[in-house]
């Protein structure tokens, strides 16, 4: 699952080099805080974060399998 978010977020941002993925795990969900480069946070998001969503949206039906929640943050 880390490794798909971060083939994702790779082929968005220009500066692939600056993408940091950590996952944090608990009992009942994990989380992913995905930091990029100020410069691509924007390419990331989306206009009007659609494109967050979107990378949500197929992070958590991979993880359905695991019958967790998942979330996925972003920042810069």
């Amino acid at each position: 699952m880390q490794q798909l978010l971060e083939i994702l977020v790779k082929n968005l941002v220009k500066n692939e080099n600056d993408v940091e993925i950590t996952k944090q795990e608990q009992a009942s969900s994990i989380t992913f805080v995905v930091k990029v480069n100020s410069e691509d946070i924007g390419k990331v998001i989306g206009k009007n974060g659609k494109m967050a969503s979107s990378i949500r949206t197929i992070i958590k039906s991979v993880g359905a399998k695991e019958h967790k929640k998942i979330y996925v943050k972003f920042g810069d």
